[in-house]
């Protein structure tokens, strides 16, 4: 298992090289064009300090992160990958941050269909609709209540299972093009 703020970097690492998808890239001296993270611009120092950690450019756009289990996106879109939980990004989390309509909410968020049944098919049981909490680590239960399940022990997408340990697995080559396997998938990001 890496140290905590290996993982992290390598975490973070993830979610720069998946944002560096399109246009053109935004340099930290540049502050010109914006990076949304839950409806709150980043500010130049923010985005400087995630570069000087990261060699991987952030493009402009708007996201949603969750920093109780670490969990981003793109906003309006479902979950994109994994980075370390924590940070102060942005605003606070919406519920209709992903445009979900599953009536499954984890974190506040509500899922999409497509996560509701990701999760059904990998867990291999339904998901009722409900509100949930989930931590970095894929344990979880119901909002306000104790741990009931740990999304880490599911099968993955190749059937394969996952067992315990550290939720994501994420490994960055220097151009920026990283492997990120999770909790809910794997995905693979290259810099245009």
């Amino acid at each position: 298992m890496t140290s905590r703020l290996d993982g992290s970097r390598a975490l973070l690492c993830a979610m720069l090289a998946a944002a560096s998808l399109g246009g053109a890239c935004v340099h930290a001296a540049d502050g010109a064009a914006q990076i949304v993270v839950n409806a709150v611009p980043l500010t130049a120092d923010t985005v400087q300090a995630l570069q000087r950690i990261y060699p991987v450019p952030i493009q402009p756009g708007r996201y949603w992160y969750d920093p109780f289990s670490g969990a981003w996106g793109q906003e309006g879109g479902p979950i994109a990958g994994q980075m370390m939980p924590g940070l102060r990004l942005g605003g606070p989390l919406r519920a209709d941050a992903s445009q979900g309509n599953s009536g499954v909410f984890i974190n506040g968020r509500q899922l999409t269909l497509g996560e509701k049944t990701y999760i059904e098919q990998s867990c291999r049981t339904p998901v009722q609709p409900a509100r949930y909490w989930v931590n970095p680590y894929g344990i979880g239960g119901f909002e306000g209540g104790p741990p009931s399940f740990n999304l880490a022990l599911c099968a993955g997408a190749g059937g394969q299972s996952r067992g315990g340990g550290s939720s994501t697995r994420t490994f960055c080559d220097p151009d920026g093009s990283c492997r990120s396997s999770g909790l809910w998938g794997s995905i693979l990001t290259v810099p245009r």
